[in-house]
C-alpha cells in the first residue's frame, strides 16, 4: 500500500470571491499554501457581468463604475484550471465559491482526483472547507463565521501582518476577496500546527471537509459519490 503524504506538504489553493450570480465575480483572491506557509497570493478586480445591488456594495465596497474598465473574470480560465491541476481548491464554507465558479465554467479540464490518487476528474471539487473542518474539530466553539473564528483563535494579528504584505491597501478588510482568502488560509495553517491534523492525508482532510456522513464515508473508502 502506498503511504500518502500529509496534506500540509502539498499545494492547496485557498479561494475567496466577492460578487453574486447576478453581478458575476467582481473580485477574486487566491492564496497558495504549501509546507505550512503562504507561497503565493493572486488577486484582482473584475468587470461586472450584471447589476451590482446597492446592498452588496455596502458590504464589499465595490461598485459598477469603478469596475467598468476591468477585464472580466472569464479571462482567468487558464489561471484557475492551472491551480486546480496542481492542488485542491479550498474555501470557508465552500458552497458559495463552488457555485460562483461553476456559474462561469461548469467544469474544468481533466484534472487530478485528489480523493483517488492517480485518477482523473473533471470537477472543481471536492473542496477543502475550513468552515466544515472547524465545526467538526472544534465543536465547542459557538460561532464559525470567518471573522469570528479568526478572532476566537487569536489569529487576527497574523492575518493583518500577511495582509500588509499581500493585499492592496484598500482591500485589507473583511469582505475583500484577498483578505478573506488570507483569513481562511490562516485558519487552515493553524490546523496544520496541530500534530494529529497535520499528519492527515489530503484524502482524509477532504473527507472531513464535508458535513455529509455518506459523502465522507465514500471519500474515505475511495468510492465515487
Amino acid at each position: 500500500m502506498t503511504v500518502e503524504q500529509p496534506w500540509i506538504e502539498q499545494p492547496v489553493h485557498f479561494v475567496d470571491f466577492e460578487g453574486s450570480v447576478g453581478s458575476g465575480i467582481l473580485e477574486y483572491g487566491v492564496v497558495t499554501l504549501q509546507g505550512g506557509t503562504v507561497r503565493a497570493v493572486h488577486t484582482r478586480l473584475c468587470r461586472p457581468a450584471g447589476r451590482i445591488r446597492a446592498e452588496d456594495t455596502a458590504v464589499h465596497g465595490l461598485d459598477q463604475t469603478a469596475l467598468a474598465s476591468c477585464p472580466p473574470f472569464a479571462d482567468e480560465f487558464e489561471r484557475f484550471i492551472g491551480l486546480r491541476a496542481t492542488g485542491p481548491l479550498a474555501a470557508h464554507f465552500a458552497g458559495a465559491e463552488n457555485s460562483l465558479l461553476k456559474s462561469v465554467w461548469p467544469y474544468p479540464r481533466s484534472s487530478p482526483d485528489f480523493t483517488r490518487p492517480g485518477r482523473p476528474a473533471a470537477e472543481w471539487g471536492p473542496w477543502i472547507d475550513t468552515g466544515a473542518l472547524y465545526r467538526q474539530f472544534y465543536p465547542q466553539l459557538d460561532a464559525f463565521g470567518l471573522e469570528e473564528l479568526v478572532v476566537r483563535c487569536g489569529l487576527q494579528a497574523t492575518l493583518d501582518e500577511l495582509a500588509a504584505q499581500h493585499c492592496p491597501e484598500s482591500r485589507r478588510r473583511y469582505h475583500a476577496a484577498p483578505y478573506d482568502a488570507l483569513a481562511g488560509a490562516v485558519l487552515l495553517l493553524a490546523l496544520g500546527r496541530e500534530p494529529e491534523l497535520a499528519a492527515m492525508s489530503l484524502r482524509q482532510l477532504l473527507a472531513f471537509s464535508t458535513l455529509d456522513g455518506g459523502k465522507r464515508d465514500a471519500l474515505q473508502q475511495d468510492t465515487l459519490f
